[in-house]
């Protein structure tokens, strides 16, 4: 007859069975769900060496404390089980970023818009920054929103603003989450390739409209 143990996938659930089993009483359990009501511990130790079992304490804050009579195989390979089946229905979310440039072309655009639905599907939030350089870090706040509203625009997924756009030392960035009434969560679905970048036609941006700017920063 076994004593206090470790169970659980990674060895760190402490499990009292058998003479390990502290309480005068326990409530029992039987190996195919019985209900043996309120028995003293050694007449319940003695039920399960009858049945050549274990008993293992599945409720120890249970007044009285519950307990089982199993195989402490079975009953471990249960628990990891359990454990395995809560990993998959949890869902851990993360902001995921992709970067966008007023220069990227319109086919880029695209592919990293199908790349933020599928994170948003996924349940994830996503940032999106508008990466400026140079001159662009001068430009008008409103004409760069715009440009970052346009990525937003072609997003293929209901979502909704979690972080409003706003400016840093680097340019603009804004967080997305799934909007309300979106489809329930989807499995990780794998985003499509980016092949070699080929010249497309680029987002259109006014150069009369960046020369008034540099005018006006003069």
């Amino acid at each position: 007859m076994g004593f206090t143990k470790y169970t659980s996938q990674k060895e760190q659930v402490r499990v009292r069975m058998n003479d390990g089993i502290r309480s005068r009483e326990v409530r029992v359990i039987g190996p195919e769900g019985e209900n043996f009501g309120v028995m003293l511990t050694k007449d319940a130790l003695s039920k399960a060496g009858e049945l050549g079992l274990d008993l293992i304490e599945i409720s120890p804050n249970a007044n009285p404390p519950v307990a089982k009579i199993t195989d402490y195989g079975k009953f471990k390979y249960e628990q990891k089980k359990k454990e395995k089946d809560a990993k998959s229905k949890s869902h851990v979310t993360e902001t995921k970023v992709t970067q966008v440039k007023i220069g990227t072309s319109e086919r880029d655009m695209h592919i990293k818009a199908s790349k933020v639905a599928i994170w948003l599907r996924e349940g994830h939030r996503a940032k999106i920054d508008l990466f400026l350089w140079g001159r662009y870090k001068y430009m008008d706040f409103n004409f760069l929103k715009e440009r970052l509203e346009r990525f937003l625009a072609i997003i293929p997924e209901s979502y909704k603003i979690a972080d409003e756009i706003r400016k840093g030392p680097k340019g603009l960035s804004v967080v997305v989450e799934r909007g309300a009434g979106a489809p329930p969560i989807a499995k990780k679905e794998t985003a499509p390739k980016t092949e070699k970048k080929t010249k497309l036609a680029q987002i259109p941006v006014n150069e009369s409209t960046i020369h008034e700017q540099q005018k006006g920063d003069q």
